[in-house]
Protein backbone atom coordinates (compact mmCIF):
# COMPACT_ATOMS: atom_id res chain seq x y z
CA UNK A 1 0.00 0.00 0.00
CA UNK A 2 1.35 3.49 -0.83
CA UNK A 3 2.40 5.57 2.19
CA UNK A 4 -0.23 8.19 1.37
CA UNK A 5 -3.03 5.63 1.62
CA UNK A 6 -2.23 4.98 5.29
CA UNK A 7 -3.83 8.33 6.10
CA UNK A 8 -7.17 6.84 5.12
CA UNK A 9 -6.93 3.80 7.37
CA UNK A 10 -9.20 3.71 10.44
CA UNK A 11 -8.02 5.24 13.70
CA UNK A 12 -8.75 1.98 15.54
CA UNK A 13 -5.54 0.48 14.13
CA UNK A 14 -3.29 3.23 15.48
CA UNK A 15 -4.67 4.47 18.80
CA UNK A 16 -3.40 3.63 22.30
CA UNK A 17 -5.97 1.57 24.20
CA UNK A 18 -4.38 1.78 27.65
CA UNK A 19 -5.66 5.00 29.22
CA UNK A 20 -3.80 6.47 32.19
CA UNK A 21 -6.10 8.66 34.24
CA UNK A 22 -6.24 10.98 37.22
CA UNK A 23 -9.03 12.66 39.16
CA UNK A 24 -10.16 16.20 38.42
CA UNK A 25 -9.68 16.76 42.18
CA UNK A 26 -6.02 15.67 42.19
CA UNK A 27 -3.42 18.34 42.67
CA UNK A 28 -1.48 19.35 39.59
CA UNK A 29 1.73 18.25 41.31
CA UNK A 30 0.37 14.74 41.97
CA UNK A 31 -0.77 14.43 38.37
CA UNK A 32 2.58 15.72 37.08
CA UNK A 33 4.40 13.11 39.18
CA UNK A 34 2.29 10.36 37.55
CA UNK A 35 3.20 11.73 34.13
CA UNK A 36 6.89 11.69 35.05
CA UNK A 37 6.75 8.17 36.44
CA UNK A 38 4.85 6.80 33.44
CA UNK A 39 6.93 8.86 30.98
CA UNK A 40 3.84 10.25 29.30
CA UNK A 41 2.89 13.75 28.16
CA UNK A 42 -0.80 13.76 29.09
CA UNK A 43 -3.38 12.38 31.53
CA UNK A 44 -7.10 11.78 31.18
CA UNK A 45 -8.98 13.59 33.96
CA UNK A 46 -12.08 11.78 35.28
CA UNK A 47 -14.96 12.94 37.47
CA UNK A 48 -16.38 11.31 40.61
CA UNK A 49 -18.08 8.62 38.49
CA UNK A 50 -14.93 7.74 36.63
CA UNK A 51 -16.11 9.39 33.42
CA UNK A 52 -13.45 11.18 31.29
CA UNK A 53 -14.17 14.91 31.31
CA UNK A 54 -10.88 16.50 30.29
CA UNK A 55 -7.20 16.14 29.55
CA UNK A 56 -4.13 17.64 31.22
CA UNK A 57 -1.01 17.87 29.08
CA UNK A 58 2.60 18.94 29.53
CA UNK A 59 1.72 22.04 27.51
CA UNK A 60 -0.93 22.89 30.15
CA UNK A 61 1.74 22.59 32.83
CA UNK A 62 4.07 24.95 30.97
CA UNK A 63 1.57 27.59 29.85
CA UNK A 64 -0.96 27.55 32.69
CA UNK A 65 1.15 26.77 35.75
CA UNK A 66 4.88 27.42 35.32
CA UNK A 67 4.55 30.48 33.09
CA UNK A 68 2.07 32.07 35.49
CA UNK A 69 4.06 31.18 38.61
CA UNK A 70 1.19 29.23 40.20
CA UNK A 71 1.56 26.77 43.07
CA UNK A 72 1.06 23.19 41.69
CA UNK A 73 0.49 21.68 45.16
CA UNK A 74 -2.74 23.58 45.78
CA UNK A 75 -3.91 23.85 42.19
CA UNK A 76 -6.45 21.22 41.05
CA UNK A 77 -6.28 19.40 37.73
CA UNK A 78 -9.75 20.75 36.91
CA UNK A 79 -8.32 24.27 36.90
CA UNK A 80 -5.90 23.70 34.01
CA UNK A 81 -7.27 20.73 32.04
CA UNK A 82 -8.79 21.09 28.59
CA UNK A 83 -12.44 20.11 28.50
CA UNK A 84 -14.21 18.48 26.79
CA UNK A 85 -11.82 16.02 25.18
CA UNK A 86 -11.71 16.57 21.41
CA UNK A 87 -12.34 13.14 19.91
CA UNK A 88 -12.84 11.07 16.76
CA UNK A 89 -14.58 7.75 16.24
CA UNK A 90 -12.73 4.48 15.81
CA UNK A 91 -13.85 4.25 12.18
CA UNK A 92 -12.68 7.76 11.31
CA UNK A 93 -9.53 8.03 9.23
CA UNK A 94 -6.12 9.21 10.33
CA UNK A 95 -6.62 12.18 8.05
CA UNK A 96 -9.63 13.19 10.16
CA UNK A 97 -7.35 13.07 13.19
CA UNK A 98 -4.82 15.37 11.52
CA UNK A 99 -7.59 17.71 10.40
CA UNK A 100 -8.99 18.08 13.92
CA UNK A 101 -5.56 18.43 15.47
CA UNK A 102 -4.81 21.21 13.02
CA UNK A 103 -8.20 22.90 13.44
CA UNK A 104 -8.05 22.86 17.26
CA UNK A 105 -4.27 23.33 17.44
CA UNK A 106 -3.70 20.28 19.63
CA UNK A 107 -1.27 17.35 19.45
CA UNK A 108 -3.39 14.52 20.81
CA UNK A 109 -6.99 13.50 20.42
CA UNK A 110 -9.40 11.03 22.05
CA UNK A 111 -10.95 8.02 20.34
CA UNK A 112 -14.54 7.00 21.14
CA UNK A 113 -16.52 3.88 20.27
CA UNK A 114 -20.02 3.60 18.80
CA UNK A 115 -21.49 4.39 22.23
CA UNK A 116 -19.42 7.59 22.44
CA UNK A 117 -17.31 6.13 25.25
CA UNK A 118 -13.62 7.05 25.33
CA UNK A 119 -11.60 3.93 24.46
CA UNK A 120 -8.23 5.29 23.44
CA UNK A 121 -5.97 8.14 22.50
CA UNK A 122 -3.78 9.03 19.57
CA UNK A 123 -0.88 11.49 19.40
CA UNK A 124 0.46 13.38 16.43
CA UNK A 125 3.74 11.53 16.91
CA UNK A 126 1.92 8.20 16.55
CA UNK A 127 1.09 8.95 12.93
CA UNK A 128 3.77 8.16 10.39
CA UNK A 129 5.26 11.31 8.94
CA UNK A 130 5.11 11.47 5.20
CA UNK A 131 7.12 13.44 2.71
CA UNK A 132 6.06 16.92 1.72
CA UNK A 133 3.43 15.66 -0.72
CA UNK A 134 1.00 14.53 1.96
CA UNK A 135 -2.29 15.62 3.56
CA UNK A 136 -0.43 16.25 6.81
CA UNK A 137 2.03 18.65 5.20
CA UNK A 138 -0.74 20.43 3.31
CA UNK A 139 -2.85 20.96 6.43
CA UNK A 140 0.12 22.28 8.36
CA UNK A 141 0.90 24.63 5.49
CA UNK A 142 -2.66 25.98 5.59
CA UNK A 143 -2.48 26.42 9.34
CA UNK A 144 0.79 28.33 9.06
CA UNK A 145 -0.17 30.43 6.01
CA UNK A 146 0.43 34.13 6.56
CA UNK A 147 -1.85 35.47 3.84
CA UNK A 148 -3.76 34.93 0.63
CA UNK A 149 -0.63 34.51 -1.48
CA UNK A 150 0.43 31.51 0.63
CA UNK A 151 -3.08 30.06 0.49
CA UNK A 152 -3.28 30.53 -3.29
CA UNK A 153 -0.18 28.36 -3.70
CA UNK A 154 -1.49 25.78 -1.25
CA UNK A 155 -4.85 25.62 -3.04
CA UNK A 156 -3.03 24.87 -6.31
CA UNK A 157 -0.95 22.23 -4.53
CA UNK A 158 -4.11 20.59 -3.20
CA UNK A 159 -5.23 19.76 -6.75
CA UNK A 160 -1.84 18.17 -7.42
CA UNK A 161 -2.16 16.22 -4.18
CA UNK A 162 -5.54 14.80 -5.23
CA UNK A 163 -4.07 13.71 -8.57
CA UNK A 164 -1.11 12.13 -6.77
CA UNK A 165 -3.23 10.25 -4.22
CA UNK A 166 -5.63 9.03 -6.91
CA UNK A 167 -2.74 7.55 -8.88
CA UNK A 168 -1.56 5.82 -5.72
CA UNK A 169 -4.81 3.97 -5.13
CA UNK A 170 -6.80 6.18 -2.76
CA UNK A 171 -10.52 5.64 -3.38
CA UNK A 172 -13.22 8.10 -4.42
CA UNK A 173 -14.93 8.34 -1.04
CA UNK A 174 -11.71 9.28 0.73
CA UNK A 175 -10.68 11.71 -2.01
CA UNK A 176 -14.02 13.53 -1.85
CA UNK A 177 -13.70 13.70 1.93
CA UNK A 178 -10.17 15.06 1.58
CA UNK A 179 -11.28 17.76 -0.89
CA UNK A 180 -14.04 18.88 1.47
CA UNK A 181 -11.77 19.01 4.51
CA UNK A 182 -9.07 20.96 2.65
CA UNK A 183 -11.66 23.48 1.40
CA UNK A 184 -13.00 23.86 4.94
CA UNK A 185 -9.51 24.42 6.27
CA UNK A 186 -8.65 26.98 3.58
CA UNK A 187 -11.81 28.95 4.32
CA UNK A 188 -11.29 28.71 8.06
CA UNK A 189 -7.72 30.05 7.72
CA UNK A 190 -8.95 32.99 5.64
CA UNK A 191 -11.54 33.75 8.31
CA UNK A 192 -8.91 33.63 11.05
CA UNK A 193 -6.64 35.98 9.09
CA UNK A 194 -9.50 38.43 8.54
CA UNK A 195 -10.44 38.29 12.22
CA UNK A 196 -6.87 38.98 13.27
CA UNK A 197 -6.55 41.86 10.81
CA UNK A 198 -9.83 43.65 11.44
CA UNK A 199 -13.00 41.67 12.20
CA UNK A 200 -12.21 40.74 15.80
CA UNK A 201 -15.76 39.98 16.99
CA UNK A 202 -17.42 38.87 13.77
CA UNK A 203 -18.36 35.43 15.15
CA UNK A 204 -20.37 36.78 18.10
CA UNK A 205 -23.50 37.79 16.22
CA UNK A 206 -23.41 35.97 12.88
CA UNK A 207 -22.78 32.59 11.28
CA UNK A 208 -20.96 31.97 8.00
CA UNK A 209 -22.39 28.92 6.23
CA UNK A 210 -21.42 26.85 3.21
CA UNK A 211 -24.23 25.48 1.04
CA UNK A 212 -24.85 22.93 -1.71
CA UNK A 213 -22.22 20.28 -2.36
CA UNK A 214 -19.82 21.98 0.06
CA UNK A 215 -22.49 21.84 2.74
CA UNK A 216 -22.84 18.10 2.05
CA UNK A 217 -19.03 17.64 1.84
CA UNK A 218 -19.41 16.23 -1.67
CA UNK A 219 -17.19 18.53 -3.70
CA UNK A 220 -14.97 17.30 -6.50
CA UNK A 221 -12.27 19.25 -8.35
CA UNK A 222 -14.76 21.43 -10.22
CA UNK A 223 -16.16 23.63 -7.47
CA UNK A 224 -17.18 27.22 -6.89
CA UNK A 225 -18.54 29.20 -3.97
CA UNK A 226 -21.96 28.61 -2.44
CA UNK A 227 -22.27 30.36 0.92
CA UNK A 228 -24.49 32.56 3.07
CA UNK A 229 -24.60 34.43 6.37
CA UNK A 230 -27.18 34.55 9.16
CA UNK A 231 -26.91 37.40 11.63
CA UNK A 232 -28.75 38.11 14.86
CA UNK A 233 -31.96 40.13 14.70
CA UNK A 234 -30.70 42.67 17.25
CA UNK A 235 -27.42 43.69 15.59
CA UNK A 236 -26.69 47.39 15.53
CA UNK A 237 -26.18 49.36 12.33
CA UNK A 238 -22.45 49.41 13.02
CA UNK A 239 -22.34 45.64 13.54
CA UNK A 240 -24.35 45.11 10.37
CA UNK A 241 -21.87 47.24 8.43
CA UNK A 242 -19.03 45.09 9.81
CA UNK A 243 -20.83 41.87 8.80
CA UNK A 244 -21.30 43.20 5.28
CA UNK A 245 -17.66 44.28 5.05
CA UNK A 246 -16.54 40.88 6.38
CA UNK A 247 -18.63 39.01 3.82
CA UNK A 248 -17.21 41.08 0.97
CA UNK A 249 -13.65 40.65 2.21
CA UNK A 250 -14.02 36.89 2.69
CA UNK A 251 -15.56 36.27 -0.74
CA UNK A 252 -12.87 38.36 -2.43
CA UNK A 253 -10.21 36.46 -0.49
CA UNK A 254 -11.65 33.12 -1.62
CA UNK A 255 -11.58 34.34 -5.22
CA UNK A 256 -7.98 35.51 -4.71
CA UNK A 257 -6.83 32.04 -3.60
CA UNK A 258 -8.49 30.37 -6.59
CA UNK A 259 -12.04 29.49 -5.48
CA UNK A 260 -14.30 30.85 -8.27
CA UNK A 261 -17.33 32.94 -7.46
CA UNK A 262 -20.72 31.31 -7.92
CA UNK A 263 -22.13 32.07 -11.42
CA UNK A 264 -25.59 32.29 -9.86
CA UNK A 265 -24.48 34.76 -7.18
CA UNK A 266 -25.06 32.41 -4.23
CA UNK A 267 -22.50 34.15 -2.02
CA UNK A 268 -22.61 35.89 1.33
CA UNK A 269 -21.46 39.21 -0.10
CA UNK A 270 -24.81 39.51 -1.92
CA UNK A 271 -27.65 40.93 0.17
CA UNK A 272 -29.97 38.10 -0.88
CA UNK A 273 -27.72 35.51 0.81
CA UNK A 274 -26.92 37.64 3.87
CA UNK A 275 -29.91 38.10 6.16
CA UNK A 276 -31.05 38.29 9.77
CA UNK A 277 -32.54 35.18 11.32
CA UNK A 278 -36.09 36.51 11.09
CA UNK A 279 -35.56 37.66 7.53
CA UNK A 280 -34.34 34.18 6.58
CA UNK A 281 -37.51 32.76 8.12
CA UNK A 282 -39.58 35.25 6.15
CA UNK A 283 -37.93 34.39 2.85
CA UNK A 284 -38.26 30.64 3.51
CA UNK A 285 -41.98 31.16 4.07
CA UNK A 286 -42.12 33.13 0.83
CA UNK A 287 -40.37 30.33 -1.09
CA UNK A 288 -42.85 27.80 0.27
CA UNK A 289 -45.87 29.99 -0.49
CA UNK A 290 -44.64 30.53 -4.07
CA UNK A 291 -43.08 27.21 -5.17
CA UNK A 292 -41.71 28.29 -8.53
CA UNK A 293 -38.54 26.66 -9.82
CA UNK A 294 -36.14 29.38 -8.61
CA UNK A 295 -37.59 29.37 -5.10
CA UNK A 296 -37.43 25.58 -4.92
CA UNK A 297 -33.77 25.59 -5.95
CA UNK A 298 -32.98 28.26 -3.36
CA UNK A 299 -34.79 26.30 -0.66
CA UNK A 300 -32.84 23.19 -1.62
CA UNK A 301 -29.55 25.07 -1.55
CA UNK A 302 -30.25 26.49 1.91
CA UNK A 303 -31.29 23.05 3.13
CA UNK A 304 -27.71 21.85 2.70
CA UNK A 305 -26.33 24.58 4.96
CA UNK A 306 -23.43 23.83 7.27
CA UNK A 307 -21.94 26.46 9.56
CA UNK A 308 -18.17 26.99 9.43
CA UNK A 309 -17.81 29.75 12.01
CA UNK A 310 -19.85 32.01 14.23
CA UNK A 311 -22.81 31.69 16.57
CA UNK A 312 -24.12 28.19 15.87
CA UNK A 313 -27.37 28.91 17.73
CA UNK A 314 -28.46 30.97 14.74
CA UNK A 315 -27.78 28.04 12.43
CA UNK A 316 -29.58 25.57 14.69
CA UNK A 317 -32.68 27.75 14.92
CA UNK A 318 -32.87 28.23 11.15
CA UNK A 319 -32.31 24.51 10.53
CA UNK A 320 -35.13 23.68 12.94
CA UNK A 321 -37.41 26.21 11.22
CA UNK A 322 -36.68 24.83 7.74
CA UNK A 323 -37.21 21.25 8.87
CA UNK A 324 -40.51 22.11 10.55
CA UNK A 325 -41.72 23.88 7.41
CA UNK A 326 -40.69 20.98 5.19
CA UNK A 327 -42.55 18.42 7.29
CA UNK A 328 -45.70 20.55 7.46
CA UNK A 329 -45.91 21.48 3.78
CA UNK A 330 -46.46 18.31 1.78
CA UNK A 331 -47.55 20.22 -1.33
CA UNK A 332 -44.29 22.20 -1.42
CA UNK A 333 -42.24 19.03 -0.92
CA UNK A 334 -44.13 17.44 -3.80
CA UNK A 335 -43.30 20.46 -5.94
CA UNK A 336 -39.68 20.08 -4.90
CA UNK A 337 -39.76 16.43 -5.96
CA UNK A 338 -41.43 17.39 -9.24
CA UNK A 339 -38.59 19.82 -9.90
CA UNK A 340 -36.10 16.98 -9.48
CA UNK A 341 -38.07 14.66 -11.74
CA UNK A 342 -38.36 17.30 -14.46
CA UNK A 343 -34.66 18.13 -14.37
CA UNK A 344 -33.38 15.19 -16.38
CA UNK A 345 -34.33 11.91 -17.99
CA UNK A 346 -30.90 10.33 -18.56
CA UNK A 347 -32.09 7.53 -20.83
CA UNK A 348 -34.01 7.87 -24.08
CA UNK A 349 -35.66 5.44 -26.49
CA UNK A 350 -34.54 1.81 -26.15
CA UNK A 351 -32.55 2.73 -23.06
CA UNK A 352 -29.97 4.78 -24.90
CA UNK A 353 -27.85 7.15 -22.83
CA UNK A 354 -28.67 10.76 -23.69
CA UNK A 355 -25.80 13.00 -24.76
CA UNK A 356 -25.52 16.75 -25.32
CA UNK A 357 -26.89 17.66 -28.76
CA UNK A 358 -25.03 20.91 -29.36
CA UNK A 359 -22.29 23.16 -28.09
CA UNK A 360 -18.69 22.39 -27.26
CA UNK A 361 -19.71 19.22 -25.41
CA UNK A 362 -21.94 17.82 -28.15
CA UNK A 363 -21.94 14.02 -28.05
CA UNK A 364 -20.74 13.96 -24.44
CA UNK A 365 -22.55 13.02 -21.22
CA UNK A 366 -23.02 15.56 -18.41
CA UNK A 367 -22.64 13.31 -15.35
CA UNK A 368 -24.07 15.90 -12.98
CA UNK A 369 -27.14 16.47 -15.12
CA UNK A 370 -27.53 12.81 -16.03
CA UNK A 371 -27.78 11.50 -12.51
CA UNK A 372 -25.78 13.11 -9.71
CA UNK A 373 -28.13 16.08 -9.30
CA UNK A 374 -31.21 13.84 -9.44
CA UNK A 375 -29.86 11.60 -6.67
CA UNK A 376 -28.55 14.35 -4.37
CA UNK A 377 -31.70 16.49 -4.67
CA UNK A 378 -34.11 13.57 -4.68
CA UNK A 379 -32.55 12.01 -1.58
CA UNK A 380 -32.53 15.41 0.14
CA UNK A 381 -36.21 15.94 -0.66
CA UNK A 382 -37.17 12.54 0.73
CA UNK A 383 -35.03 13.20 3.81
CA UNK A 384 -36.54 16.62 4.56
CA UNK A 385 -40.06 15.25 4.19
CA UNK A 386 -39.45 12.76 7.02
CA UNK A 387 -37.47 15.03 9.34
CA UNK A 388 -33.85 14.43 8.26
CA UNK A 389 -31.67 17.52 7.84
CA UNK A 390 -28.02 17.74 6.88
CA UNK A 391 -25.31 15.23 6.21
CA UNK A 392 -24.01 13.73 3.00
CA UNK A 393 -26.18 12.00 0.42
CA UNK A 394 -24.94 8.59 1.58
CA UNK A 395 -25.67 9.46 5.22
CA UNK A 396 -29.20 10.51 4.27
CA UNK A 397 -29.67 7.27 2.33
CA UNK A 398 -28.74 5.31 5.44
CA UNK A 399 -31.32 7.20 7.49
CA UNK A 400 -33.99 6.73 4.81
CA UNK A 401 -33.32 2.99 4.90
CA UNK A 402 -33.48 2.89 8.71
CA UNK A 403 -36.82 4.73 8.68
CA UNK A 404 -38.25 2.46 6.00
CA UNK A 405 -38.70 5.22 3.40
CA UNK A 406 -36.51 3.18 1.05
CA UNK A 407 -36.10 -0.56 1.38
CA UNK A 408 -32.67 -2.13 1.69
CA UNK A 409 -32.42 -2.97 -2.00
CA UNK A 410 -33.52 0.47 -3.18
CA UNK A 411 -31.06 2.23 -0.90
CA UNK A 412 -28.21 -0.06 -1.98
CA UNK A 413 -28.94 0.53 -5.67
CA UNK A 414 -29.07 4.32 -5.30
CA UNK A 415 -25.89 4.31 -3.21
CA UNK A 416 -24.07 2.21 -5.81
CA UNK A 417 -25.26 4.44 -8.66
CA UNK A 418 -24.27 7.62 -6.82
CA UNK A 419 -20.84 6.23 -5.95
CA UNK A 420 -20.20 5.15 -9.54
CA UNK A 421 -21.27 8.49 -11.03
CA UNK A 422 -19.27 10.47 -8.46
CA UNK A 423 -16.25 8.25 -8.96
CA UNK A 424 -16.39 8.60 -12.74
CA UNK A 425 -16.85 12.36 -12.44
CA UNK A 426 -13.85 12.70 -10.14
CA UNK A 427 -11.72 10.44 -12.33
CA UNK A 428 -12.28 12.43 -15.51
CA UNK A 429 -11.60 15.65 -13.59
CA UNK A 430 -8.35 14.25 -12.19
CA UNK A 431 -7.32 13.14 -15.68
CA UNK A 432 -8.10 16.61 -17.03
CA UNK A 433 -6.14 18.29 -14.21
CA UNK A 434 -3.15 16.03 -14.79
CA UNK A 435 -3.22 16.88 -18.49
CA UNK A 436 -3.62 20.61 -17.88
CA UNK A 437 -7.08 20.66 -19.47
CA UNK A 438 -10.29 22.38 -18.32
CA UNK A 439 -12.08 20.53 -15.53
CA UNK A 440 -15.71 19.72 -16.36
CA UNK A 441 -18.52 17.29 -15.54
CA UNK A 442 -18.56 15.80 -19.04
CA UNK A 443 -17.37 12.40 -20.22
CA UNK A 444 -17.09 11.29 -23.85
CA UNK A 445 -18.56 7.79 -24.42
CA UNK A 446 -15.64 7.04 -26.74
CA UNK A 447 -13.25 7.26 -23.77
CA UNK A 448 -15.12 4.51 -21.89
CA UNK A 449 -14.54 0.82 -22.49
CA UNK A 450 -17.41 -1.62 -22.81
CA UNK A 451 -17.44 -2.49 -19.09
CA UNK A 452 -17.40 1.18 -18.01
CA UNK A 453 -20.16 2.06 -20.44
CA UNK A 454 -22.20 -0.86 -19.18
CA UNK A 455 -21.80 0.26 -15.57
CA UNK A 456 -22.68 3.84 -16.47
CA UNK A 457 -25.84 2.71 -18.24
CA UNK A 458 -26.75 0.51 -15.28
CA UNK A 459 -26.29 3.46 -12.90
CA UNK A 460 -28.53 5.65 -15.07
CA UNK A 461 -31.15 2.90 -15.10
CA UNK A 462 -31.13 3.12 -11.29
CA UNK A 463 -31.62 6.88 -11.63
CA UNK A 464 -34.70 6.24 -13.79
CA UNK A 465 -36.08 3.83 -11.17
CA UNK A 466 -35.37 6.40 -8.45
CA UNK A 467 -37.29 9.00 -10.42
CA UNK A 468 -40.24 6.59 -10.46
CA UNK A 469 -39.85 6.16 -6.68
CA UNK A 470 -40.05 9.92 -6.18
CA UNK A 471 -43.18 10.08 -8.34
CA UNK A 472 -44.82 7.36 -6.31
CA UNK A 473 -43.76 8.61 -2.87
CA UNK A 474 -44.99 12.17 -3.49
CA UNK A 475 -47.94 11.09 -5.69
CA UNK A 476 -46.79 13.36 -8.47
CA UNK A 477 -49.20 11.85 -11.01
CA UNK A 478 -52.03 13.44 -9.01
CA UNK A 479 -50.53 16.92 -9.06
CA UNK A 480 -51.72 19.69 -11.32
CA UNK A 481 -49.08 21.72 -13.10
Amino acid sequence: MPEEATFFLPVRDYCHRHLITCSVHDSVMTAAQVMRERKISSLIACDENGQPVGIMTDRDLRSKVVADGLEPRSLKVSAIMTSPVISVREDDTLFEVLYRMSRHRIHRIGVVDENNALVGFINESDIIRLQNRSPQHLLKSIDEAGGTEDLRKINAESEQLIVFLSRNGVGTTNLVQLIALINDQLTDRLIQLLKHKRFYEIEKNSTFMVLGSEGRREQTLKTDQDNAIIYADDVTDQQLAEIKAFSEALIESLIDIGVPECPGGIMARNDFWRRSLNDWKRVVNDWIDRPKSENILNFGMLSDMRGLCGDRRLERELRHFILEKAQNNSIFMARMAQNVVNFSQPLGWFGRVKVERKGEHAGEIDLKKAGIFTITEGVKTLALSVGIFGGSTLEKLTQLKIRGVLDKGQAADVEAAFSLLTGMRLRIQIEAAAAGKDITNFVAPATLDRVEMGRLKQALEVVMVFIATLKQHFRLDMMRN
